[in-house]
């Protein structure tokens, strides 16, 4: 059986950075253009009452410390370019949440002259958070969810790994 110390560490720090990003994400949040509902929802969500800081996200200024942007509204013209700018500031892996009917289909918005659409349209989106304006439960529970998606999805990928490298051993 051969053992690589140096793959050995690699794993372990491997795992160590997805349990740090699962278990306390940094969020970042982004209006493109929406009537400000979901936005006072979303900062509810971060007072005292609903404490989303609890399950360990944090409300970050810097797109480049985000891991997950939490975006609102319709895209319009003159928000595509910023949003598609903070999206790839950030550092993978990276998630997108749309909150409210407006982020996800475009909402009352929906067909007027400067809007470009959903924020699917112009970005990958992970979770939909629907509502308008969607109440603060619904939006820990959207980003609870998310995170436990990428949970299982790591424990996959982990189990995986390890089926292969014993499978690698036994040759």
């Amino acid at each position: 059986m051969n053992i690589n110390p140096e793959r050995m560490w690699e794993d372990a720090l491997e795992k160590l950075k997805t349990w740090a990003r699962i278990n306390s994400p940094w969020a970042i949040h982004y209006n493109s253009g929406s009537c400000n509902g979901c936005d006072i929802e979303i900062l509810a969500t971060l007072t005292p009452r609903y404490d989303l800081e609890r399950v360990g996200v944090k409300l970050q200024g810097s797109p480049r410390h985000a891991d997950i942007l939490i975006c609102t509204g319709p895209v319009t013209l003159q928000s595509r370019e910023r949003l598609k700018r903070i999206y790839e500031q950030m550092p993978e892996p990276k998630f997108v949440v749309a909150v409210g009917s407006c982020a996800i289909s475009g909402g009352a918005f929906q067909g007027c002259y400067n809007v470009v659409g959903h924020v699917d349209a112009v970005i990958p989106v992970d979770a939909y958070i629907p509502g308008c304006p969607p109440r603060p439960e619904a939006i820990i529970d959207g980003v609870v969810k998310l995170l436990e998606s990428l949970k299982k999805t790591d424990s996959r990928a982990q189990s995986a790994e390890n089926s292969a490298q014993t499978a690698d051993s036994e040759h």
